[in-house]
């Protein structure tokens, strides 16, 4: 019996199993009546679901579970279509996460075991993903996860926690180097799979191929892909172009080789084909193949290179907040090592292919409904020792990447464009970003270089805030020893980053200190109230946000989502953002909060935390327009690199931008005590670069 057979084998006999469950009510006896009738509950609502998943399979496969038939069914109509979707995400739509056991607080109702509950049943929603895809292993591993569970509970005592979270434990751990083979060569190689046929061979006038790829699909998709069915052909051919032509320049602009590449890496959002199908054209002329994947469907498998590939609006973004940290059930120094282990195999086995990958080309979206989190005590967290591991399991996971594909040797582009989401000026601003995303570097890169010019022998940068902003930051500055040749910041022109409109540095860390201060921003698609963060040296020492009423809340939400569970970050980067037509966009139509950090960056002056934006590739020497050499590429931190690997890097890197209207003044503070000021009262005051302002500035 080969491979494929003996999969098909455990499936079907895992399936049969399952769809008795419904049926029965053989739960021990010894579990406590409180908790025997929604454990019961529980367990028939899952198989329930499964069972649907494997009637949608057998229906797309035609009797071949492994070879889902996707394209061009004239068997089942749209509407049909839309009830399958429907169905394989009912448990996070219409209000019914609330209510069921994958809500962590819902969960208590299943007495000590509700948490491993309920991260099992969120592994199940990984499943038609999976399925579409035509990848039975990770179906069948998940299915036999759910029988052992469910097995535990029918034996004549009550389970233990304990035999419950080893189960998960092992699943984790024992499959771990299968799942990371998957996802890694899903990242890196060119693969046959479902989103090349979409794009390539559907016909995209007809919405139903939104439904092939088994993600969930609204109303956004929907519109999205009717927008973008309405935009000429060549609208859409120049689109693709600014993107495409900016990646390649990209490898010019760092001065890294082309030849032999071979394979791009397209990320997206569905609902955008008629413009990625142009984008993958133009790609496939350059010599590069395209390689699509879907987003991480299981959250053990979250920890990879890249979380995001090709995705969807989310069913219930609570849910992928209230499950941020389930890896607390199952992340242990034996985890980290297989995983490390597992990563590194698949490294070494696909080494010959890697020399040929040209990076990542991501488009990006903005506009979705703004989204606060509710804080929920009943959600899994990460023990201390466990926060150490994934911080850990992230750094070394970063160095092996590093190992096999340098940084140097790839590059990258990024650009976004708006949802329907946004509101009923949906196209107007589609066309305005369109403008947005085509400044020319004639006109912006001699305005940039008078503000490089005045900051380049400054001591350091004083920024104020004004009205109630209370932003009060100073930042330290190198001193240039060959002024001529060298430069402190990058003049960043539309080449990798779209669109245009900043100056930035790598700040020295000793001396810059301050307050950093912003009403409102919008970071990694969660919403900051009143965000405060404190520095001294570069480093944060205190932060707090007005999200929650308890301040405790609120800093939990600052540790998880800016700090990413280390106890302090450096300042990785300070600029100035220049692009005035994307901020009178965004107040033309009501839309700061909705921008995107990518164009949000570009309207005021902006600080990271984190990683500097040279990681891993401060080694290579990098030059402006002007010949001069960016010489702030490393700080005190990344500077390790080579001796102390392991404290280099952080791995992440959050814009924080201020708005221009919450901007008193920014300054350059020369060593002789005299100022020159750059911007007042939000408004560009340097000579030479008053066109910055624009009419409505």
């Amino acid at each position: 019996m080969d491979e494929r057979e003996e999969l098909l084998e455990r499936f079907l006999l895992a399936e049969e199993r399952i769809r008795e469950i419904g049926k029965e009510d053989i739960l021990s006896t010894e579990i406590p009546e409180e908790f025997r009738n929604p454990l019961q509950s529980f367990f028939r609502e899952t198989a329930d679901y499964l069972s649907f998943c494997f009637d949608v399979a057998e229906r797309l496969g035609k009797g071949d579970i492994l070879q889902p038939k996707l394209m061009g069914r004239k068997d089942i109509s749209l509407t049909e279509w839309e009830e399958i979707n429907r169905g394989l995400y009912r448990p996070l739509t219409e209000g019914r996460y609330e209510e069921s056991v994958l809500n962590p607080e819902k969960a208590l109702e299943l007495g000590t075991w509700g948490q491993a509950l309920s991260f099992l049943y969120a592994e199940l929603l990984g499943i038609p993903g999976y399925l579409f895809d035509g990848r039975l292993f990770p179906v069948v591993i998940l299915m036999e996860l759910y029988l052992e569970i469910y097995g535990l509970f029918c034996m004549d005592e009550a389970p233990l926690l304990t035999s419950v979270e080893e189960a998960i434990c092992y699943y984790a751990e024992d499959y771990a180097e299968e799942l990371t083979n998957l996802r890694l060569r899903d990242i890196f190689l060119p693969q046959d799979n479902v989103a090349r046929k979409i794009l390539e061979e559907c016909d995209l006038s007809d919405p139903a191929y939104l439904y092939y790829y088994g993600e969930y699909i609204s109303d956004t998709e929907r519109k999205l892909a009717e927008f973008m069915n309405s935009l000429s052909e060549e609208e859409l051919e120049d689109m693709a172009g600014i993107f495409t032509k900016g990646f390649r320049r990209g490898f010019e602009t760092m001065r890294i080789p082309f030849a032999g590449k071979n394979a791009v890496a397209i990320r997206y959002h569905i609902g955008q084909e008629p413009m990625v199908r142009h984008v993958v054209r133009q790609f496939r002329e350059m010599g590069l193949a395209p390689v699509l994947y879907r987003r991480a469907g299981s959250r053990i498998n979250k920890r990879g290179l890249i979380n995001q590939g090709y995705e969807s609006t989310p069913p219930s973004r609570q849910f992928h907040y209230d499950h941020r940290m389930d890896e607390a059930l199952f992340l242990s120094r034996r985890y980290l090592d297989r995983k490390l282990a597992a990563e590194k195999r698949v490294y070494e086995e696909i080494a010959d292919f890697l020399p040929g990958y040209a990076g990542p080309a991501v488009i990006e979206t903005f506009g979705e409904e703004t989204f606060l989190p509710g804080a929920k005590d009943a959600v899994l967290r990460l023990s201390e020792e466990q926060r150490s591991l994934s911080t850990e399991l992230m750094s070394r996971s970063a160095a092996q990447r590093e190992e096999y594909l340098p940084g140097e040797d790839y590059s990258f582009s990024i650009i976004s464009w708006p949802l329907p989401d946004i509101g009923e000026n949906f196209p107007e601003i589609f066309r305005d970003t369109i403008r947005v995303n085509t400044l020319t570097n004639e006109e912006y890169t001699p305005l940039q270089q008078c503000l490089i010019d005045a900051m380049d022998q400054a001591d350091h940068v004083l920024v104020e805030g004004r009205g109630e902003n209370k932003t009060r930051m100073s930042v330290k500055m190198r001193r240039l020893e060959r002024p001529e040749k060298e430069t402190q910041f990058e003049n960043c022109v539309a080449d990798v980053n779209i669109p245009l409109g900043e100056v930035f540095t790598s700040p020295v860390l000793e001396g810059t200190e301050g307050v950093l201060h912003v009403s409102r921003v919008y970071l990694n698609r969660y919403l900051f109230l009143d965000l405060c963060l404190t520095f001294k040296d570069g480093l944060v020492t205190d932060y707090s946000c007005g999200n929650y009423a308890d301040p405790e809340a609120g800093k939990r939400y600052i540790e998880e989502n800016i700090l990413f569970q280390h106890k302090t970050l450096p300042i990785g980067e300070f600029a100035i953002g220049t692009n005035v037509p994307a901020y009178r966009m965004a107040k033309k139509y009501d839309i700061l909060g909705k921008l995107p950090i990518l164009i949000v960056e570009k309207t005021g002056p902006h600080f990271a935390v984190g990683d500097t934006c040279y990681s891993h590739s401060e080694d290579t020497a990098v030059y402006n327009p002007d010949g001069k050499e960016i010489i702030s590429r490393e700080n005190s931190f990344s500077k390790l690199r080579h001796t102390e690997p392991e404290k280099a890097y952080f791995n992440c890197h959050t814009d924080i931008t201020i708005p221009y209207e919450e901007i008193g003044r920014i300054a350059a503070v020369y060593p002789d005590g005299r100022e020159v000021a750059l911007i007042e009262n939000g408004r560009f005051v340097l000579p030479g670069t008053e066109r910055l302002n624009g009419e409505e500035a």
